[in-house]
């Protein structure tokens, strides 16, 4: 018989409903899954300390120009909205979080110690098993520490010191390397030679209880304060900064964002003040040379007038003084801003560049009136230039003086541009772990976990695992035999007596299956030569020993006279089961002609049935079968008995399979469910076909529904039993 074309199954596309069907016949290990998925989740809620959230606000408020300051001052000092997105990196700079760390001593840490894995349930939980003697260093809830000083040599930075609480408010400090201190609370403790000093304020706990001090570097603080701190702004444009810190303490939650919040807040009015306080340094510095430039020239004007005898101007000449005065005036106005603006924006900026066209029209204008001066008569010429030079000194002094007047106000009264509208508070719920997703999680995680287990487990199986397997290569299944737990079990534990199933429990479904098999064959070797029957496997392990065994009782039940022949002259161990000895005489002997078949016949208890053991192990068993004898016995059992059944060594191991099944009337080949593998049946056929000869059908054996991939099988598992009245 050809074998089928390959099944559907095979191609690429995927059955959703094969893959509900594994999923279902595996719903056992999938509920195991989600059980220990939900498990982990309940012990991971029980045994995490909660997380909590604080949470402020801070405005962003526009520079405002209330104080009468020149116009390039206001430019300086900035206006308009503050970018929240620089604002935000201000806040996480080292600027701002280095100076929250030194407000509030947060590179100290001091806290209870706790038990690995279960710290958080021993402190907070009702656990039975509190009072135990090894866990009295442990925290187990009441636990409070307060330091008010903490100083260490560098080479103890980021060490644990243990302090042990004890009688009293006395306790002891080890430090890293092995020194003990004795301290009370509220006393500075130090070593000057060392340079350590510690006070601890506050100190609650049994007597016995440890706590973790240490003093970590400023940098490991900030890199952990920005992993905890978020920084967003509420709505876009809003103007308003929402910060929130997590923490496994509430109190220090709410404390440290507290000290970020106010240090961000100080930082800005220090940075509005500093820009204020750069312009009144400058401006006082140019106060008196000012001053002198001014005496200096006012002196020129009277000598001149003195040497000429001249004491007035005239109209025309005064009016043009005025002007170029007030145009001189206006260009050193835009000059500053000049300057101020380039220091904020490029020269493409439209208001750098308003700027520069402004300063040349005015430079045009200055340009023709001091044009006009050179049309002027000498002594008047001379008399308005030294005039012009002792108005524009006294001006630039009288500017520099309002200047530092204004700009020292605004130093004074600098407030920034940021405030903060709600200060740092904790919620009171925590924020992680959030029970009901957790759970959820787990849940699912599990579920999935076990759905991906069934369902990689059933992909890498590379064994048959169902009866059709064996029909689309050919084969037909004779009968399907269910697992049973019984089946190979030696009585009295490894290397007793193996029973025989189909005698000590006949109700099996094994056994059952055995009737079927029985059945099938008694109508499919009618047409056959001969009345024996080879009986073989792949490979060892497929279970081909226990049916032959039981197959051989169930004929005999059925009052068929039976002769099961132990055809494995290299590892036969059907021996076992009729309490034969290794070196009795048997099939091997025969075939040697030194002995004859009724002589070593073994009665097996068993009505009808009689054994022939293996008999001595011969160097050469395949030499052996290749005699006439072999025939010969097959005739004489043909003679002598209903069916004869020879189980054969594994076809794939040696040729004592092949020869035996050229001879016998029929051969029937045995595959386990889930462990013979479609290419070694595939194989067994070949070399069953270059014998001449091929297999009668097979058996299915040791199917077990729970490890089905599908539930295709599902007829396999049906029990029939008499019901009791």
């Amino acid at each position: 018989m050809s074998p089928k074309p390959p099944r559907e199954a095979e191609a690429k596309e995927v059955d959703l409903a094969a893959l509900a069907e594994e999923l279902w016949a595996a719903k056992g290990k999938v509920a195991g899954f989600t059980a220990a998925g939900l498990l982990a989740g309940v012990l991971y809620i029980f045994l995490t300390a909660p997380t909590y959230e604080a949470d402020a606000l801070i405005q962003l408020e526009p520079k405002t120009g209330n104080l009468a300051v020149p116009s390039g001052l206001s430019d300086l000092m900035g206006g308009g909205q503050t970018q929240a997105t620089t604002e935000r990196e201000l806040i996480m700079s080292r600027l701002v979080l280095n100076q929250a760390v030194a407000d509030v001593h947060l590179e100290w840490t001091a806290r209870p110690r706790q038990f690995p894995v279960i710290g958080y349930a021993l402190r907070s939980r009702a656990l039975p098993f509190k009072g135990m003697s090894f866990l009295r260093p442990y925290a187990q809830g009441g636990e409070r520490i307060r330091l008010d000083l903490l100083a260490v040599p560098p080479h103890w930075t980021g060490e644990t010191f243990t302090l042990t609480k004890g009688d009293g408010d006395t306790f002891r400090v080890t430090t890293p390397d092995g020194r003990l201190f004795e301290g009370r609370v509220g006393e500075v403790l130090q070593d000057t030679d060392i340079g350590f000093a510690l006070r601890v304020g506050e100190l609650e706990g049994q007597p016995g209880r440890q706590f973790e001090i240490a003093h970590r570097e400023t940098q490991d603080v900030i890199e952990g304060l920005r992993r905890s701190l978020s920084v967003a702004e509420k709505t876009r444009d809003s103007g308003i900064l929402e910060l929130s810190f997590t923490s496994r303490d509430r109190v220090e939650a709410q404390r440290t964002l507290a000290a970020i919040a106010q240090a961000y807040v100080r930082q800005n009015v220090e940075r509005s003040a500093a820009q204020a306080e750069n312009s009144l340094g400058f401006i006082q510095q140019q106060i008196p040379k000012a001053r002198q430039d001014m005496l200096d020239a006012q002196d020129r004007l009277n000598t001149y007038r003195e040497s000429q005898r001249s004491v007035d101007i005239q109209f025309e000449t005064q009016n043009l003084l005025t002007q170029i005065g007030t145009l001189e005036t206006e260009l050193r106005e835009l000059r500053s801003q000049e300057d101020e603006v380039a220091d904020l924006y490029t020269k493409n900026h439209p208001r750098y560049r308003q700027l520069l066209a402004q300063r040349e029209r005015l430079e045009d204008q200055l340009n023709k009136l001091r044009g006009e001066i050179g049309t002027l008569p000498d002594t008047q010429r001379e008399i308005l230039n030294y005039t012009h030079d002792v108005e524009m000194a006294q001006e630039i002094y009288t500017e520099l003086l309002t200047r530092a007047q204004e700009v020292d106000v605004m130093r004074a009264s600098t407030v920034g541009n940021v405030r903060i509208v709600d200060p740092a508070e904790t919620q009171i719920r925590p924020v992680a772990p959030r029970k009901a997703r957790v759970l959820a999680l787990a849940l699912l995680l599990g579920g999935m976990l076990g759905a991906g287990y069934v369902l990689l487990r059933n992909w890498l199986r590379k064994g048959i695992q169902s009866a059709s397997d064996l029909e689309d290569m050919g084969l037909t299944v004779f009968a399907t035999i269910n697992k049973s737990p019984d089946a190979e079990r030696p009585e009295g534990g490894r290397g007793g007596r193996v029973p025989l199933l189909a005698a000590t429990k006949p109700t099996d479904l094994a056994v059952e299956g055995l009737r079927s098999l029985r059945t099938g064959l008694h109508f499919g070797m009618l047409d056959a030569p001969s009345r024996t029957l080879a009986i073989t496997s792949t490979a060892p392990g497929a279970g081909k020993s226990f049916l032959s065994a039981n197959f051989a009782v169930v004929s005999a039940q059925a009052g068929q006279s039976v002769c099961l022949i132990d055809a494995d002259m290299r590892r036969g161990r059907l021996r076992r089961m009729f309490d034969v000895p290794r070196d009795a005489p048997g099939f091997a002997d025969i075939l040697t002609g030194q002995a004859r078949l009724e002589d070593v016949l073994v009665p097996t208890g068993v009505q009808g049935l009689v054994f022939l053991p293996a008999g001595k192990f011969p160097p050469n068993p395949a030499e052996l079968l290749l005699r006439p004898t072999l025939p010969a016995l097959i005739r004489e059992l043909d003679q002598r008995f209903d069916l004869s059944i020879f189980d054969c060594p594994p076809v794939l191991a040696v040729t004592d399979p092949v020869i035996i099944a050229k001879a016998a009337g029929a051969s029937l080949l045995v595959a386990r469910f889930d462990e013979t593998p479609e290419g070694e049946i595939r194989a067994a056929q070949t070399a069953m076909e270059a014998a001449g000869t091929g297999f009668k059908g097979a058996v299915f054996n040791a199917y077990d529904h729970r490890k089905a991939k599908s539930a295709q099988s599902y007829s396999y598992r049906y029990e029939y039993k008499a019901k009791e009245e």
